[in-house]
């Protein structure tokens, strides 16, 4: 009966990241703990580039776009497990799968490209400094921030129609702890080969030549910062790169290995392993690798701070 309900209703059921034993409620800890402090981080390094005029740079404007889709994309995900965890309940309604699907695929499409801009910043600024007002001004910042969200909204707007109209006819039951297209397509009843195609043309434009060009990016950045005379500088520059290419990987390498390779090569416990680091954990380190460690952004948050409990006093 349980199969039949799974058929014929239409609703999905998203058999979670949790089993139901004791360590379960550890896992289930950890993830409440990110996720309030990713929101915590990602909104105070919103309120602190508006609040901060040494902060209205085009860096920390695309920063301020990267912590609010850092926002969107894991509350799109989280509270729907932690609601799951508490209820027991792990049904989600089509239309509510859509939404988890379009959402999630604006998000991380976007966060692609904008990643990307953001390493176009950092080597116009080490790399042409004497150039970076004219490569980088406002209105270029501010088109690059519009087109990651732009073509972000209209890749997922084609795949969320084209993974939902598939017939799911055997069991709606979704291997995964959200509604995400390759766990999808394992349910479909039809050959999905061709949409897959499409899917792996979508992964070269937002995953494979982004990469490449951050990849191009540090490496032009690096050959630069090793003719700098000042040791201390080569130090700090080497540091920030180092910090900031480990986030890359974390957020690429899942993500290219879980949508660019064939249905048949998926399984749920590697899918479900991979879409943590790039839906869960970077949103948490984002704002930690690129911001937090900036003296710039610990000054605006120490006055900030200061200004809140003078005004108290």
């Amino acid at each position: 009966m349980g199969q039949e309900n799974y058929t014929f209703s239409s609703d999905f059921i998203l058999l979670g990241l949790f089993s139901s034993s004791q360590a379960s409620l550890v896992f289930f800890s950890c993830l409440f703990v990110i996720f309030i402090t990713s929101i915590t981080e990602n909104a105070l390094m919103i309120l602190l580039i508006r609040g901060d005029s040494r902060l209205q740079t085009p860096m920390y404007f695309l920063l301020s776009h990267l912590s609010f889709m850092d926002i969107l994309h894991i509350s799109n995900i989280v509270p729907k497990m932690i609601t799951d965890f508490l209820s027991g309940s792990r049904t989600i309604s089509f239309v509510g799968c859509g939404f988890q699907i379009f959402l999630s695929l604006t998000l991380l499409g976007g966060e692609c490209l904008l990643l990307a801009a953001m390493s176009y910043d950092r080597y116009a600024a080490i790399c042409h400094p004497l150039r970076y007002p004219v490569l980088l001004k406002d209105a270029v910042s501010r088109l690059m921030a519009a087109g990651a969200w732009l073509v972000g909204t209209l890749n997922s707007i084609v795949h969320t129609a084209y993974a939902l109209h598939f017939p799911f006819c055997h069991s709606r039951a979704i291997d995964h702890f959200f509604c995400e297209v390759p766990a999808m397509l394992k349910l479909s009843c039809v050959d999905t080969s061709h949409y897959e195609r499409g899917v792996y043309v979508s992964g070269i434009i937002f995953l494979l030549l982004p990469f490449s060009m951050i990849s191009v990016s540090y490496v032009q950045i690096l050959h630069t910062v090793f003719q700098m005379k000042s040791s201390e500088a080569q130090k700090k520059s080497l540091s920030t790169c180092s910090f900031h290419m480990v986030v890359v990987i974390m957020y690429y390498g899942p993500f290219i290995f879980t949508y660019m390779r064939p249905k048949s090569y998926h399984t749920p416990g590697q899918d479900k392993f991979l879409a943590v680091f790039y839906t869960i954990l970077t949103p948490m380190l984002n704002p930690i690798i690129y911001s937090f460690r900036n003296k710039d952004v610990i000054a605006a948050a120490r006055n900030m701070f200061q200004s809140i409990f003078l005004n108290k006093k």
